[in-house]
């Protein structure tokens, strides 16, 4: 251990949460953190530090160990994942995957956009090209490497790969798309084959991350594809149900939410939110179509869900519905869509207008305690000379801090509240 990971463990608290994958510990953009300020000053909480020169990417950070983990591009030849100290964002060490997929896209965003999975000693991670790696996660060494183009005959939507891979136990979970591997799962210990899931229809990969689940008497995992949302038996990988309604457009892109057993999806605005009821039949399981509402959470930085309250963002701005019912309790127009994650009570937004926000997060009104403008944003351009890009990473909170990624920028935020003396 050298001096510098030292000095973060004795700075940061020994009983702080950790981030290590994909929408956090749960992968349901829910923290566990405490003794977090409250109520944001008017110019924002206190910035520990910003690095300029992260490499190019719509990635969501990781944070783990006292480091942060995420993936990046420089230029379309180069697509690494990273290890930086989240004391000072110095880097630790970076690894190769690949080159950026799909550089001929149109609408055009050829940027690492997989958020890294780490799990103990070892890290999985999948560039937009398909090269599904693991990685010692102190050194950043390769153990094992598949690709999901050459190894599954895996064929990816128009903007490549941007899922982030699930780990659930010793199996790990990932979506080639495709005929005959729609997706799979593997030893995450030696990256061997354990099944294949040929889903019905061939559906391409989509840009959604699976969520594993108990439903209808049936452990699966649910994964949103190009043609909309299925579910797949756990042990075997056998085709189970599939819906529709919110399968319907360009950039199926938000990670399914799962609550005993009815599913939540919605597609980037276009359909608004729609709920599923699944149920047991002799052949596998029906998707019930419960509601299908314009205004429910529905864009692509996805949603939360509290009791029976589910958190997001529409097109104008943060949005609190009745999961199991559709019914739409508050909604106000304040950064726009965004990325939402939830801690102690508050919601924070990252809006895709660069700015942040912090609301209660209570279904009896809209509440909101603080908002600012991260300073010095990278300048984004307009890709394949049709849409502007925006500001779509996802934010994270872990270990008392605020981590908030656009393009090449990583920005830290000391979040705790200093008047708590014990957390």
């Amino acid at each position: 251990m050298n001096r510098r990971t030292l000095l973060g463990l004795c700075t940061l608290p020994a009983f702080a949460a950790d981030w290590p994958q994909w929408r956090g510990p749960k992968r349901d953009a829910i923290s566990s953190e405490t003794g977090l300020l409250k109520e944001w000053p008017k110019a924002g909480p206190k910035l520990l530090w910003q690095h300029n020169d992260i490499g190019d990417g719509y990635a969501t950070p990781s944070v783990a160990n006292n480091r942060i983990y995420l993936t990046s591009t420089k230029g379309l030849d180069n697509e690494f994942v990273q290890a930086l100290s989240l004391e000072d964002g110095k880097p630790v060490w970076a690894t190769r995957l690949g080159k950026a997929g799909n550089p001929d896209m149109s609408p055009s965003y050829p940027k690492a956009r997989s958020t890294p999975f780490v799990d103990g000693s070892r890290t999985y991670v999948l560039g937009s090209d398909g090269d599904l790696v693991s990685l010692e996660t102190t050194s950043g060494k390769e153990i094992w490497r598949k690709s999901l183009r050459a190894d599954f005959g895996g064929k990816p939507g128009t903007w490549a790969y941007a899922e982030s891979p699930l780990i659930d136990g010793d199996t790990l979970i990932v979506t080639p798309g495709g005929e005959t591997a729609t997706i799979v799962a593997l030893n995450k210990t030696t990256g061997a084959t354990i099944w294949k899931s040929a889903v019905p229809g061939g559906d391409l990969a989509a840009y959604a991350s699976a969520i594993v689940a108990e439903a209808a008497g049936r452990k699966q995992y649910i994964q949103f594809l190009a043609g909309g949302l299925v579910g797949v038996d756990a042990k075997t990988g056998q085709f189970l149900w599939r819906y529709e309604g919110t399968g319907k457009g360009p950039a199926n892109i938000a990670t399914p939410i799962a609550y005993k057993d009815h599913v939540y999806s919605t597609n980037a605005r276009r359909f608004g939110g729609g709920l599923v009821k699944l149920t047991a039949t002799a052949t596998g399981m029906e998707a019930k179509e419960i509601y299908m509402v314009r205004d429910m959470p529905n864009t692509l930085g996805g949603q939360v869900l509290l009791g029976e309250h589910i958190y997001g963002t529409n097109p104008e701005g943060p949005v609190c519905a009745k999961f199991l019912t559709g019914e739409i309790l508050w909604k106000n127009e304040g950064v726009g869509p965004g990325a939402v994650l939830y801690a102690e009570n508050r919601l924070y937004f990252h809006g895709e207008n660069g700015d942040m926000l912090l609301v209660e997060a209570t279904p009896d009104a809209y509440r909101e305690k603080g908002r600012f403008t991260l300073p010095a944003q990278p300048k984004r351009g307009v890709a394949g000379g049709t849409r502007d890009e925006h500001a779509w990473s996802y934010p994270v909170v872990a270990n008392g801090r605020l981590i908030i990624r656009d393009l090449g920028t990583l920005w830290c935020y000391d979040i705790r509240d200093a008047q708590v003396k014990t957390r």
